[in-house]
């Protein structure tokens, strides 16, 4: 197996302390901005500490795209697709030379049904735990419970922005180390909505559609992303582009639902220029190398409670 961490990458200036904490602790919390590597090279530093011999190396992940594309990406940096394998629902694509199984935080949650100790993994890392779903919160509340009964089991809460204090607190003074993410300079252009003759401005998908006109004649290049709130808005959005960019640019939709091959066309190098347009599971979940541009609707599906309902 190919032990090595891309130096261009923050946490890897951290490799030495995360590996000596987890060694040394049986709760570890990193913070580590978007961006930083934490969610790819975490289960690499469980490795190098010794971790995955007694059973898995567990990784959750809030969205199943997440799951599929980062245990891709670990298997190609490991250059060992048998020893990391994803299971969403549905779908298990693990073995028994798996080391590293990334999974969906419900998958974990379901998992615990049938095996209460949770006896295949020795080690578990709960990624992106600041989004505080149902399902995230139920988990840091089982392993609290499970954690003084199985003392060999390590668990390791990665998150961008949760409050360390809180969490360290819940699990008993747990050891925070926080890992810097890397920034670029960025350009905001807010486009105000063009009106028509009877003084009407268009959908917002048709006002994302001339956003991308404009981007398209930059002479910079890169690829562009659009951000859109819903599935049919996609295809909507990808419908009133095709005349123009088909036959020059890549067109691909990018979804939570979307088969697994299709998710991993996003990732391969191109000989065009592509345009994604996607939900927001390109926000915070996964990281699309390439892009130069994004386009932002400001919309995006979100769950509510409704007590009436």
């Amino acid at each position: 197996m190919h032990l090595s961490y891309p130096p261009a990458l923050p946490v890897s200036e951290r490799r030495d302390d995360i590996v000596a904490a987890i060694r040394a602790h049986q709760v570890l919390i990193v913070l580590g901005d978007t961006g930083s590597g934490k969610t790819t090279q975490l289960p690499k530093m469980c490795l190098e500490a010794g971790r995955g011999k007694q059973g898995l190396i567990g990784c959750t992940q809030p969205r199943r795209i997440a799951a599929i594309s980062v245990a891709d990406r670990v298997a190609e940096e490991l250059r060992a697709p048998d020893q990391v394998g994803y299971k969403i629902r549905f779908h298990d694509q693990t073995s028994k030379q798996t080391l590293i199984k990334f999974m969906t935080d419900g998958v974990l949650l379901a998992e615990t049904r049938q095996d209460r100790q949770l006896r295949q993994y020795d080690t578990l890392i709960v990624d992106e735990a600041h989004e505080r779903s149902l399902n995230i919160d139920f988990l840091l509340g089982y392993l609290k419970n499970l954690l003084p009964s199985r003392p060999e089991l390590k668990l390791l809460i990665s998150s961008a922005t949760i409050d360390a204090d809180k969490f360290s607190r819940h699990f008993d003074g747990a050891p925070v180390i926080p890992v810097s993410g890397r920034t670029f300079p960025i350009t905001t252009i807010h486009s105000a909505p063009e009106l028509d003759d009877e003084g009407e401005s268009g959908t917002y998908v048709e006002q994302a559609i001339a956003a991308v006109d404009e981007l398209a004649l930059l002479p910079e290049g890169g690829d562009i992303l659009v951000f859109m709130p819903t599935e049919r808005d996609i295809n909507d959005t990808l419908d009133g582009l095709r005349d123009r960019y088909e036959a020059s640019h890549l067109l691909m939709p990018l979804f939570g639902r979307l088969p697994a091959a299709d998710q991993r066309r996003i990732f391969r190098p191109a000989g065009k220029r592509k345009i994604i347009v996607a939900t927001n599971v390109a926000e915070t979940s996964i990281t699309v190398p390439g892009i130069r541009c994004v386009v932002d609707t400001g919309l995006a599906r979100i769950a509510r409670y409704n007590p009436r309902t």
